[in-house]
């Protein structure tokens, strides 16, 4: 079952974030004696500073199995998903030459747009770097050369990439665990370039009222404990089509075997 609705909204610029708008100062403290003074200065934040304001930093036993886990307990959710995955990354085909995957995980989206270019060239961001080792393996399973594959650690609220820079961005089940969605999807229209691609799939909230809805909320407090800071009960299609984009395709469904997380929306935005 899916219902899909197209808006056409004016775009609205995205500005490159830059650490001080991110209140990024390792130190604390303020210029009261002004910018020039290097007395008071405080150091430039690293990338890994500007990383763990938005996620926090976890042990490397937790990171490993929470990668290893998305590895081995995704496959039933994948088998149910693909058909999705394959009509929407199929836009990929031909157009697209620089991609960034937010939120690459272990890698599983691979094998649905290993084909859109013959020179392509692949960031894979997120913040768990254990999901390094995966998603390589993953793509050289799809047949992605190494050196056409980067992975990054990143955060979707500071996209590892330049202004105006990739042909398409994907996001398949990471909205929901970014700390502040609004600026992920401000991050994304900064990185496209100007007509560019954005691709998702995502969770979403269930409708008020519902059942479903009652125990999202009620577990969700939980969800966000063992899942790595995934949020059950965000309204992420309405985010989306609030951010600015120029043009939206945006369609809802829901899955049979994944109960708590059934209803998803997926769809194309254009910068």
């Amino acid at each position: 079952m899916h219902a899909s609705v197209t808006y056409h909204v004016s775009p609205i610029t995205a500005t490159l974030i830059r650490p001080e708008r991110l209140g990024c100062c390792t130190c604390g403290r303020r210029h009261l004696l002004g910018a020039s003074s290097a007395l008071f200065s405080c150091p430039s934040p690293t990338p890994t500073d500007v990383i763990e304001r938005f996620h926090a930093q976890r042990p490397d036993w937790y990171e490993e199995f929470y990668a290893r886990s998305m590895d081995q307990d995704m496959r039933s959710y994948e088998a149910q998903i693909s058909g999705y995955k394959e009509k929407l990354f199929s836009h990929l085909i031909g157009k697209s030459k620089n991609l960034l995957e937010l939120g690459v995980g272990t890698g599983p989206n691979f094998k649905y747009y290993a084909g859109a270019a013959d020179d392509l060239n692949i960031i894979g961001a997120d913040p768990n770097k254990q999901m390094e080792k995966y998603a390589r393996d993953a793509a050289i399973v799809a047949g992605i050369p190494p050196a056409s594959f980067s992975f990054i650690r990143g955060v979707g609220e500071a996209l590892p990439a330049a202004d105006n820079s990739m042909d398409a961005i994907i996001g398949t089940l990471v909205l929901c665990s970014v700390k502040d969605v609004y600026l992920s999807l401000k991050e994304v229209k900064r990185v496209l370039k100007p007509g560019g691609l954005y691709l998702f799939i995502l969770h979403v909230a269930a409708p008020d009222g519902t059942l479903l809805r009652s125990v999202q909320a009620a577990l969700d407090p939980l969800q966000q404990l063992v899942a790595d800071g995934c949020h059950l009960t965000r309204e992420t299609g309405k985010q989306i089509s609030e951010a600015g984009f120029s043009s939206l395709n945006l369609n809802m469904t829901f899955l049979s075997n994944v109960t708590l997380i059934s209803p998803h929306v997926y769809g194309i935005a254009f910068k």
